[in-house]
């Protein structure tokens, strides 16, 4: 008789979420889904509003990556008003861009999925946490909290806020970096490029015990979608969609966002709220595709920087070329954090940064703008029309974790049919089912802009609708 496991909320993520397991008969896995449970309706709200206040506004989407949607939303802003920004307004908002990803990847790998790695899938859930991490290597966690420190202090060093700075406006920034400011990041980073290498060394030590979560945990043939700029070197902010496929080769290049609607469908299902965005050529579901950093690590030549180029060809060995493996999005992010401090030691040594001309302005010169830029989690789209007064009369955002949702629901599915037989819920099976989510490090505060919280209460219901087996976990 079928059966259904249903995991509500899936844990130590951003935001909240639940996964249906369908059992058949056999009490075989037969599907699996990634449920967004909570409504999204941003795009409505902001409509009426200057174009002005939009980069502040689309802060505020989310507490964990509000640089992402301002830096997208001011490159729309750009767009409508037909400005091309100072230098130091680009370098500036590249920095931010770098010291986000930074704090982002950082609390993804070491608080939300290091206890995983270091405490065991199958440790006790009240302590497979950052506090159990920091109880068992202290000395590690307090590494990983400080290096999130480093990318958000940089924020506020340039933004006056580590959340939701209102920096970045139409045109280019605010302000530029001070001389002290400067100062502070040159003495910060040795230590933070000392703690990306020791995880770097201590993930891929980790990698062969690994070997079975990296053959299930979402290994399947996608396209990879993301920025990349001249002659393929890995980008974060401008440069040109591209698209490749599981071996590599180059599907759709030189693609301009102004035209994301040509090669970009959205489709929505029942069960979720979150849409189902595809690559439109391939139809849908056929155009799954991924994004973020395993996407932007597959798809570029090279990562432009010494150290995080050697580690590029590693990781490419390791995966035999193509990352195809969504548990080596964990491998990818800290590659990216190594990319960013070297990026940022550049950066922080250009005089720009210190330059006052740090903004075009100008007036509505045109009444549509698409803005995109890498988010931590992927490509990031805004998409504004306005009237000739400025004011928003539609908005349209595409995600990154909405972009990975068709391939978030593979991978619950290849997880789930690998360790779920029967009718047990053992907590390291549902563990890797949650982990497998986690690989792709989903935003939902993004998605679907709701807050709340609930215990995480998993059923057992056969087919007549009886609970047969439940478990709580608060």
């Amino acid at each position: 008789m079928p059966k259904t496991i249903v995991i509500d909320p899936v844990t130590r993520i951003e935001g909240h979420a639940k996964i249906s397991v369908y059992l058949d008969d056999a009490g075989e896995v037969e599907d699996a889904r990634f449920h967004v449970v909570e409504f999204r309706g941003f795009e409505k709200f902001c409509e009426g509003r200057p174009m002005w206040e939009m980069a502040g506004i689309t802060a505020r989407i989310c507490g964990i990556c509000p640089v992402s949607h301002l830096l997208a939303s001011a490159k729309t802003g750009d767009k409508i008003q037909a400005v091309k920004i100072p230098p130091a307004g680009e370098k500036l908002r590249r920095m931010m861009n770098l010291a986000q990803i930074t704090q982002s990847h950082a609390l993804s790998f070491f608080h939300l999925s290091s206890p995983d790695f270091l405490l065991g899938w199958d440790s006790d859930p009240a302590k497979r946490n950052v506090f159990g991490l920091i109880a068992a290597d202290p000395d590690l966690a307090r590494s990983g909290i400080r290096l999130r420190q480093f990318g958000q202090k940089i924020i506020e060093l340039l933004g006056a806020k580590k959340i939701h700075p209102s920096w970045a406006v139409p045109g280019g920034v605010r302000s530029p970096l001070s001389e002290e400011s400067c100062t502070w990041i040159r003495d910060r980073l040795p230590e933070s490029r000392q703690t990306i290498e020791m995880a770097l060394g201590l993930f891929k030590t980790l990698l062969d015990r690994f070997s079975t979560e990296v053959e299930t945990f979402g290994k399947f043939p996608s396209l990879f979608m993301g920025l990349v700029g001249k002659d393929g070197l890995w980008e974060h902010y401008d440069g040109h969609i591209r698209f490749t496929d599981s071996d590599g080769n180059i599907v759709a290049d030189n693609l301009s966002e102004d035209d994301y609607e040509s090669y970009l469908g959205e489709a929505v299902e029942s069960w979720s709220y979150l849409k189902f965005p595809y690559y439109k050529p391939l139809g849908y579901p056929n155009g799954i595709y991924r994004v973020g950093p395993l996407a932007r690590v597959n798809i570029c030549s090279r990562m432009g920087t010494e150290a995080a180029d050697r580690e590029l060809l590693e990781f490419r060995d390791r995966a035999g070329g193509v990352a195809t493996s969504s548990f080596y999005y964990h491998y990818a992010r800290l590659i990216e954090i190594l990319c960013a401090i070297e990026h940022i030691e550049q950066l922080v040594n250009d005089p720009d940064v210190v330059s006052p001309r740090t903004r075009a302005t100008a007036g509505i010169n045109n009444l549509e703008g698409v803005g995109v830029s890498e988010a931590p989690r992927g490509t990031l789209f805004h998409h504004y029309k306005v009237d000739e007064n400025g004011l928003i009369k539609k908005v349209n955002l595409i995600i990154a974790t909405g972009q990975n949702n068709l391939a978030m629901n593979k991978t619950v599915t290849q997880i789930a049919q690998h360790f779920i037989h029967g009718n047990e819920i053992q907590e390291g099976m549902l563990n890797r089912v949650e982990a497998g989510i986690r690989a792709f490090d989903p935003c939902l505060s993004c998605s679907t802009h709701a807050a709340g919280q609930m215990p995480l209460h998993i059923e057992l219901i056969d087919a007549k609708g009886t609970v047969v087996n439940e478990v709580y976990r608060h």
